[in-house]
């Protein structure tokens, strides 16, 4: 699987740890959104427009079920990406 360049992963980060309200070393490759740091359907879905703006890419909704935690983010990403 492709991963994504260290200035799209620092961006990715960036922007989750700001929606979800956390400083950057609470939030690990790992950790779930939901289950770990509290995250609701709705920052789950302001994750996904910002990584939108941020990347001017379309992300399927259905996306939303592997966006739980950084590395999942960082996968849809490329996918979207490669489209």
């Amino acid at each position: 699987m492709e991963l994504t360049t260290t200035d799209q992963s620092a961006r990715i980060k960036r922007l989750v740890c700001d929606i979800l309200e956390l400083s950057e070393d609470e939030v690990t490759d790992t950790s779930r959104f939901a289950e770990d740091h509290g995250a609701d359907s709705l920052r789950a879905i302001e994750i996904l427009a910002a990584l939108e703006k941020e990347f001017r890419i379309v992300i399927d909704q259905e996306e939303m079920a592997n966006m739980v935690n950084l590395r999942g983010v960082e996968d849809v990403v490329v996918r979207a990406l490669r489209t």
